[in-house]
């Protein structure tokens, strides 16, 4: 049995999430090699890097899509639920398609309309395309890599999303330390009580002697939120009080333009880093804090000076 493409198994999974329960991701493997009779040897089947189980990481892709299309949930991370549409659906495969097609567009577009709202911040978008757009196989690859990149970023946010505020301020003052924010520091990252933090929620020591600090204060709120210019007033103003010119406002949903321009023309006595949630996200992969090096591809080109020392063959007369 050849093992499916992730399109083939959208159907199958509804099927398998019929019962309304919650599955957890792992739990998927099993069930979904048995409906499509693979031997042992072709689930454990890796890619060419030995990174990755092929199978797996198809259901992997398949769920993606089928939560984007809001077909299946996640009540948590790495748990999944089928919804009324995702019900539908096993019963009709030609509207999983659609859905899948129209909801996929809505949801690019969605990302779309955010970056171009953040052009300050000079982000740009790449869509997933099958068409290489005259781009050569290198820069195909890497469009790729930059699509998977987004796709990822997004889980990233709706995991941070289903975890406690308390969780949310240590993971970000986590970030800011292997961002190389303390240093080789024993300590240097540490978070404020939950209870009257005055509003700062972290502290990261610059030096051994903790003279120099960086103080964090975190929001985990919706991603279609967003902090206005009051709220960094706000900050600055507790950055005062801790006697303390450098603070990091980080956030799950925006800026709106109002506090971007305040932050970026404070009078220098005191510096705020904003942080929002796109590049949270990409802070966290770009760092690898929490994630896992999935596979890992190789590009050789020949080396000119190697290859230049040898004898060139004298052109036949």
């Amino acid at each position: 049995m050849t093992i499916p493409k992730y399109d083939e198994i959208y159907l199958p999974l509804l099927k398998h999430l019929n019962h309304g329960e919650i599955v957890k991701y792992r739990d998927f493997e099993e069930p979904m090699a048995k409906h499509f009779g693979l031997s042992p040897e072709e689930v454990a089947q890796e890619y060419d890097s030995g990174n990755a189980k092929i199978f797996f990481d198809r259901i992997s892709w398949a769920l993606t899509y089928l939560n984007i299309a809001r077909l299946v949930e996640r009540p948590k991370r790495a748990h999944y639920r089928i919804t009324d549409d995702g019900l539908k659906a096993s019963d009709d495969p030609a509207l999983i398609e659609q859905l899948i097609n129209e909801r996929y567009l809505e949801h690019e577009e969605a990302k779309k309309k955010a970056k171009q709202e953040k052009e300050s911040e000079q982000h740009s978008h790449i869509e997933l395309s099958s068409d290489t757009g005259g781009q050569t196989p290198q820069e195909s690859l890497f469009t790729t890599a930059e699509s998977i990149k987004e796709t990822v970023c997004a889980d990233i946010l709706n995991t941070i999303l289903g975890k406690t505020p308390q969780e949310f301020e240590k993971l970000v003052t986590q970030l800011l330390h292997k961002m190389g924010y303390g240093g080789g520091i024993h300590g240097a990252a540490m978070v404020t009580s939950y209870v009257n933090d005055g509003g700062i929620d972290g502290i990261i020591k610059e030096d051994i002697l903790g003279l120099g600090r960086v103080h964090i204060q975190a929001k985990r709120y919706a991603p279609e939120n967003t902090i206005g210019r009051e709220e960094i007033q706000k900050f600055v103003g507790a950055l005062a009080v801790a006697q303390s010119n450098k603070g990091v406002f980080i956030t799950t949903s925006r800026f709106s333009r109002g506090a971007i321009e305040y932050a970026t023309t404070l009078n220098g006595t005191t510096n705020v880093a904003l942080i929002d949630g796109q590049q949270l996200a990409e802070y966290i992969y770009d760092h690898g804090l929490g994630m896992q090096v999935e596979q890992t591809i190789v590009i050789k080109r020949l080396d000119g000076d190697f290859w230049d020392k040898m004898s060139d063959n004298p052109a036949e007369e």
